[in-house]
C-alpha cells in the first residue's frame, strides 16, 4: 500500500478549565461529534474514539478528553473542501452554533494534535522485545 493510502492516526487532547469539563464535553458531543460522524460517513474518517483519564496527573501533564481519529489517509485529515457547507447543513442555526463553539473554546485551556505512527516491536536482529 502506498504512503498516500494508508490510514493516518491523530490523538487530539483537550485541556479544559478547572470545572468545565463536563461542559466542554456537552458542547463538543452537541457540535462537533456530529461533524465528525458525517465525515465519517463520507468515508474519510474510518474510526473515531473518545477517552478520558481515569485518575489526575499533574497540572503540567493534565488533560480531560483525548479524540482519536484514524483518518482515511493524510490527505483526508486536512481536506477541508466542503466543511462550511456541512456545518451549515448539520446545524442551520449558525447562531446558536456559532455561540456555543465560542463557549467551548472560552473553556479551553489547551488543545493539541498529536499524529501518531506505528513502531514495530522488533528489535535490530529481527527478535521481538
Amino acid at each position: 500500500m502506498a504512503v498516500a493510502d494508508q490510514a493516518y492516526v491523530v490523538e487530539y487532547y483537550y485541556k479544559t478549565k478547572w470545572g468545565c469539563a463536563e461542559e466542554w464535553l456537552a458542547l463538543f458531543r452537541k457540535n462537533h461529534v456530529p461533524y465528525l460522524k458525517a465525515l465519517q460517513k463520507q468515508g474519510r474518517i474510518v474510526d473515531l474514539k473518545m477517552e478520558k483519564p481515569q485518575y489526575h496527573m499533574t497540572e503540567e501533564a493534565r488533560w480531560d478528553y483525548r479524540v482519536t481519529i484514524t483518518w482515511k489517509n493524510m490527505a483526508a485529515s486536512a481536506e477541508s473542501r466542503g466543511g462550511d457547507a456541512l456545518r451549515k447543513k448539520l446545524f442551520p442555526d449558525q447562531e446558536t452554533f456559532k455561540r456555543e463553539e465560542q463557549r467551548r473554546f472560552e473553556i479551553l485551556l489547551a488543545h493539541w494534535d498529536l499524529p501518531v505512527v506505528p513502531v514495530s516491536a522488533k528489535g535490530e536482529n529481527g527478535a521481538e522485545a
